[in-house]
């Protein structure tokens, strides 16, 4: 249940919701409990065909020759689509917005790019004629340099990837290799910082695992119009992308979404519906193509993998004064969504903080791995997880307690971010109080009198926000900031097991002594 904090922001708080906080029942939960929820794939069609893909089993290599003539003698076959069949054979997700080229062909006809690939479909009576069909297939290629790191990628030499991009960086605007973020003088920030700590941190790509892999089934209707049934997330998106792909007008096309066996960002690009579109254009006959949990794997995309550099300038006393950051964005062989990943991803540095210098470059960068897209907050996911790990390096290389050092540095009604518009309808600051007092995590005093409401503005770096760790604020200043690099911090040994961790001792400023919890540093309580 939702619990409102009515002394809190009064005038901002309405106690009249109808369905916030309130026990709604969801519209389909008597199917799902009753298993009569009905799935793209629950729909059965008289002759159902079946498109299966071949892949290439290459990261990068050039087609030679493809021989299809004793696949399209098998038994079942109905129909083989070519790379020629496709209407419009380039695309990409975002450009139905402006935003960005069509670059990922629907099916290769003359590079491929990752392993996964699709080349050749063929549509048959059954999937195991289709597979069988496909085994028949012979494909020629000639091997090409492959780059899988994204940093490698960008240095002079390496193999380009993407045509559509040569020097394996998406163009912003036409132009820009890159987004940036520039706020303050971040030099003159390190230069004043008391202590300088910097780390790497590496994402690796994830796969959404949904238990209904992406699908869809297109059915001839009069007028040559196709019903289209589909498990996609994005229904329009779909179905513009499809209806671009087959060179159609949209309103030939009735797609029929209803219940997702999971999706969390992985069902967002358009995979199997332009193909089985084309395959019952091309038969007259009603098709389904469904990923295989290989193919998902491989084919599906899987959230990018993420190479984040944090660097942060600190006070002992507290503030950050100064974040750089330079992140890297691996898209895989295409853009399908990472492009829109990385503009998420700038648009939250430096984090819920107030930092009057930053400084970030953000790139988004092409390699021969399967392409990425959305999952649960992409663009923002991995970037939080850095920031707060590095909050929490911060805090100990500092001595402060890590809650009361982010709710130092958190916005406040008033402050600037770094992207030059006001902080408003702040409550960081209450809801860390909140969750403070519900882990009976004691704050000192003057944290629990601290309001979102103060100290912003012209203030932020007043004495409303200075509050000092007690042997910090006797410390001179040094003559050179101190360093902190990842590998030079050593984590403690963790307690054994058959006993419960014991209270970390006081760190310099903390009155408390209350056990601590660290991301990177302590033991977590599980």
């Amino acid at each position: 249940m939702l619990e409102f904090r009515k002394d809190i922001f009064a005038d901002e708080r309405d106690d009249n919701l109808k369905e916030v906080g309130q026990p709604t029942q969801r519209q389909d939960i008597l199917g799902h409990v009753t298993g009569t929820s009905a799935f793209y794939d629950d729909h059965r069609f008289a002759n159902l065909l079946h498109l299966k893909v071949l892949r290439s089993p290459h990261a990068h290599a050039r087609i030679r020759s493809i021989d299809d003539a004793e696949a399209s003698r098998a038994p079942g076959v109905k129909r083989i689509i070519r790379a020629a069949d496709v209407p419009v054979n380039l695309n990409t997700l975002l450009s139905l917005i402006q935003f960005g080229k069509d670059d990922e062909p629907s099916l290769a006809s003359d590079v491929v790019r990752y392993k996964g690939e699709p080349i050749l479909g063929i549509v048959a009576t059954s999937e195991r004629a289709a597979r069988q069909a496909l085994a028949l297939v012979r494909v020629s290629y000639d091997p090409l340099p492959a780059v899988f790191d994204v940093e490698e990628a960008l240095k002079p030499g390496a193999p380009s990837v993407n045509p559509t991009y040569p020097k394996n960086t998406f163009e912003y605007h036409g132009k820009y290799d890159h987004q940036k973020l520039r706020f303050g003088d971040v030099d003159a920030g390190f230069a004043q910082a008391e202590v300088v700590v910097e780390d790497r941190y590496q994402m690796s790509p994830i796969e959404h695992a949904s238990i209904e892999t992406n699908g869809s089934i297109a059915v001839p209707d009069t007028n040559g119009r196709f019903i289209v049934y589909t498990s996609t997330q994005a229904l329009f998106f779909s179905l513009d992308t499809a209806a671009k792909i087959n060179a159609m007008p949209s309103n030939q096309l009735h797609f029929i979404g209803g219940t997702v066996g999971g999706g969390f960002g992985g069902k967002v690009d358009t995979l199997t519906e332009p193909l089985v579109i084309l395959a019952a254009r091309l038969t007259g006959a009603p098709v389904r193509y469904r990923l295989s949990r290989h193919e998902e794997m491989q084919f599906g995309s899987p959230r990018g993998a993420e190479r984040i550099y944090v660097k942060d300038g600190v006070m002992k006393n507290g503030r950050i004064i100064a974040r750089q950051v330079r992140a890297y964005f691996d898209s895989g062989a295409y853009t399908r969504l990472s492009s829109y990943a990385v503009v998420k991803c700038v648009a939250h540095i430096p984090g819920p903080y107030t930092i009057p210098n930053v400084h970030a470059d953000v790139f988004c960068v092409y390699t021969n791995r399967t392409p990425a897209t959305a999952m649960r907050g992409f663009g923002v996911t991995a970037l939080d997880f850095a920031l707060e790990c590095q909050m929490d390096k911060l805090a100990v290389a500092i001595g402060m307690d890590p809650l009361e050092f982010r709710m130092l540095n958190v916005y406040r009604d008033g402050d600037m971010k770094a992207h030059r518009r006001e902080a408003k309808n702040c409550a960081l600051i209450e809801c860390a109080q909140v969750a403070a007092g519900k882990a009976n995590w004691p704050l000192r005093d003057e944290f629990r009198r601290m309001s979102s409401r103060t100290g912003g503005g012209a203030g932020h770096a007043g004495a409303a926000r200075t509050v000092a760790p007690a042997a910090a604020t006797a410390t001179a200043r040094p003559a050179a900031p101190q360093r902190v690099t990842g590998p030079a911090q050593t984590p403690p040994p963790a307690p054994p097991r058959s006993a419960p961790p014991p209270p970390a001792p006081a760190a310099a400023g903390s009155t408390h002594g209350a056990p601590r919890f660290s991301s990177v540093f302590g033991t977590r309580r599980r």
